[in-house]
This record gives structure tokens, sequence and C-alpha cells, in this order.
């Protein structure tokens, strides 16, 4: 049933696309041409429609080798976009080669000589534009649809272990996905119960009886990792029912969440750690990035940094700029600067605790700075000197490193690339006096997965949201 709801779904797809390709070439050809009022030696419409005939097939197909006709119950917006300018700068170049190599060819050349480049380049980018809005709705209509319990996809957890509760937790949070978890096998739970709703069918011994009594959409292996040997037989059972089967693996604090994978000659290898930031292309874009970002912030702020260094000054005894030992790059400690936010302390009071809300520490115009989050402000000279950078994972002072070192696992990844300002963990409310578990997840999400596009959106969320939980 689901197989054949896809098929129609993919089929509605292509016959929408083709039809918005169409129609974005028209209003390009409208808005170029179309409103001229002098003839020249533009070609008449019929000869541009024409060209339609090759034009959509061409594009249809770049859709689908960008796969445009995926699945999107779980496809990110960000991804679908990226794979529809993809396609669409490639069907530019098409168009391009065809233009010129095609000159050269009698029959069409003297149409192609005359064929208006300006119009190509407004078909690209309205193609764009109309392509993303519209798909936004359809996914929008689907993902509504699916909320109130139809287009359901019901799935079958075989195993109980960390990955199945959190692929349930998963579909509990997001339920425009469409996924219906029709229940679990597995030795260790009680036949009957319900773990978060879901209901415990029985041991992995049924797994065959209840595949040849029930329509299922699909199979999500998620044995502990202790129960591993039962793998290769539990697979075998699901691919011979012939219900689609797939792998949910329990070793989540092992491997990345994006896995890096390469093949040595058929053997599939994963690294433990997939950091984009340590490829040099990737290092450099982000030091031009950081520099630049710097300097400009530098000299937006100069104004209000210089009063607020004033106010300092003249409300409480001590420095105007607090420096603070923090663990960096390659576990590299380095000094940090801010604004003092709080009256002067000794050394050995400050290292003791974490700041609170209502701390009796912060200064009054401490408490307005650290608020607004001026206190970081002086942190864009250590990112114009290398120690830090725009968007990062936040440091950490030593003798916390050394403590969380032993106590969450897998915190000292956070030291492969700079530490920031500001951070995925920070724009979500985990700063400060927080879970340090979930803020390592989020620093974790950051560096799997750093993209410039990522950067640039939590430097505009940290704009528009600022920091939560800042005392």
């Amino acid at each position: 049933m689901i197989k054949n709801n896809q098929t129609k779904l993919n089929f509605m797809h292509v016959v929408l696309d083709a039809v918005i390709t169409a129609v974005s070439y028209l209003i390009a050809w409208y808005l170029i041409l179309g409103r001229s009022t002098t003839p020249g030696r533009a070609l008449p419409l019929e000869v541009y429609a024409s060209a339609l005939i090759i034009i959509i097939p061409v594009y249809l197909l770049l859709y689908a080798a960008f796969n445009l006709y995926s699945p999107k119950r779980v496809q990110s917006r960000r991804y679908e976009l990226a794979n529809i300018c993809r396609a669409n700068i490639v069907g530019l170049m098409i168009f391009t080669f065809v233009l010129f190599g095609g000159r050269n060819f009698r029959s069409l050349g003297p149409y192609l000589d005359n064929f208006s480049a300006r119009m190509i380049i407004a078909f690209f980018g309205i193609n764009i534009l109309l392509m993303t809005l519209v798909r936004n709705l359809v996914r929008t209509l689907l993902r509504d649809i699916r909320a109130k319990g139809f287009n359901q996809k019901h799935i079958l957890l075989v195993g109980f272990s960390g990955a199945a509760d959190g692929f349930i937790e998963r579909v509990r949070q997001n339920p425009e996905w469409g996924y219906h978890i029709y229940g679990i096998l597995d030795d260790d739970l009680e036949k009957g119960s319900t773990y978060k709703g879901v209901r415990v069918l029985g041991e992995l011994t049924e797994l065959r009886g209840i595949l040849s009594e029930n329509q299922l959409d699909e199979i999500a292996v998620t044995l502990p990792l202790e129960k591993y040997e039962y793998l290769k037989p539990v697979v075998n059972v699901c691919e011979k029912s012939g219900v689609h089967t797939k792998f949910i693996p329990d070793y989540l604090n092992i491997i990345p969440t994006t896995p890096y994978m390469e093949d040595l000659e058929g053997l599939p290898v994963i690294n433990i750690r997939h950091v984009p930031l340590t490829q040099p292309f990737n290092m450099i874009v982000k030091r031009a990035m950081d520099i630049l970002g710097a300097l400009c912030a530098l000299i937006l702020f100069s104004p209000v940094m210089i009063a607020v260094a004033i106010i300092i000054r003249c409300t409480s005894k001590g420095p105007v700029i607090f420096t603070q030992e923090r663990v960096g790059l390659h576990n590299k400690p380095f000094k940090m600067y801010k604004f003092r936010s709080m009256y002067e302390q000794k050394p050995d009071e400050e290292m003791t605790k974490w700041t609170t809300k209502g701390d009796p520490r912060i200064t009054p115009i401490g408490h307005f700075i650290r608020g607004t989050n001026l206190d970081e402000t002086p942190q864009l000279f250590n990112v114009l000197m290398g120690d830090m950078s725009l968007v990062g994972p936040r440091p950490e002072r030593p003798q916390f490193v050394e403590k969380f070192r032993e106590e969450i696992p897998r915190y000292m990844i956070k030291h492969q690339v700079r530490p920031g300002m500001t951070g995925w963990a920070q724009v979500n409310g985990y700063r400060g006096d927080t879970s340090i578990q979930k803020r390592i997840e989020y620093d974790l999400y950051y560096i799997e997965n750093w993209t410039l596009g990522l950067d640039i959106k939590i430097l505009f969320m940290t704009i528009y949201k600022g920091f939560k939980n800042a005392y």
C-alpha cells in the first residue's frame, strides 16, 4: 500500500515538475521578450515553445539524478533546495553548451544565433524559485496529512536498545513523518507491556509468525550490542518476508551521526569520526570568514564597547577586561577575554563554581552586559588571534575539562575544532548552568555536520534569538 502511494506521489511530482518547468520557461519568455515593443530579430513564441519538447524531459531526468523523487518524510528542506539548485545549474550548463556548440550546425545555427541568453538566465532563477515554493507547499500539505494519522508507514522494531528508544522518541516528536510503530519484539521485555505507548508483541522467536500475519511496511532491526549474534538470523527471516528491512545500529555513542565511509575493494570501513573542518579547504574558508566577520563586528560595536568599558571602570573596582584560561583547539590552553561582569574575586574563589541565576557576584552593570551578551564582545580579538572562531563549541576552563573528560563520553571531541563565541548548543538554549550532556550532543552535531551555511544560520539565530539562559 505504501509502495503504491509512493509511486502515485512520485508520478504527481513528475507531472507537477513538468508543469512548473514549462510555466517558469514561459514566464521568463514573457518578462524578457514578450513585453518588448521592438521586433528586432527575436524568434517567435512558437520557436521558443517548441524547445520545451526537449527541455522538460531533460530537466525531469536531472531532477531524478539529483534525488528529487526520493521519499521526503525525513528529508530536510535545505537538502532539497541544494539539489534543486544543482539540477538547475547543470541544466544551465547544458543550455549554454547547446547554444554555443549547436551554432556550427546549419539547420540549428539561425535559431540558436537569435536565442535569448537573458531569457535562459531568467528561466534559471524563476525555475529554482517556483520549484522550491511549490515543493515546500506540497511538503507542508503531506506533513499535515501524516500528522493527522493518514498516509502512515507501519514499522516493527526487532530488539530493544538505545537505538530503539532513540527511534521511538524521534517518531513521537515528529508526527509529520507519518511513522506508526506497530510494536516491539524483544526477549527481555514483558509481552503485553508498553514502552512510551508502543506495545511489546513478544520475543524474537515470534518474528516469523508476526511477519506472516501482518501487513507491515518496514522492519527496523534495533538489537542491542550484546545481542548482535542474532543479527544474521533476524535479517534472514526479515528478507524472506519480502518486507523492506533497515538496520539502526546500537552504537550511536561510537560512530558519527553522518558516517564517513571508505571502500577498500568491497570492504566497507566506517571512520569513527568525520570532522569536515579538518579538510584544508574548509579550514581556509572558515578562517577567512572569521577574520572578515571579526573585523566588521569590531568596527560596528567599537562605540558600544568603549561605552561599556567606561561604565565598568566607573562602577566597580578591578580591571575592565577579565581574562580566563580556557581549553581550545587540540587541547591547547589560551587566555579568553571578556568584559568583567562580576566583583573582583580571588583566583581560587572564581574557579569553584558555575555562574547561576541571581548570582550575588555579578555587578549591576554585569547583569545588563551578560543579559545582552556584550560581555562576550572582547572575544572578537581572540578570533582575530586564531584562538577562537565566530562559531564553534564554547571553550571550558581546564578544571572542568579534566572533570568532564572522565564523566561525559565523547566530551574531548569538541577540541578537534576551534571554540566559538557562539555555537549550535548556545542558540538552542544550552549555556551556563544547563545539561552538559545535551550541550555535547549539540556540539557533536555541529562538528560532524559543519557547513558554511550552518555557520551563517547560527550567526543569524544568535542575532535573532540571542542566547538563552544568559545569567
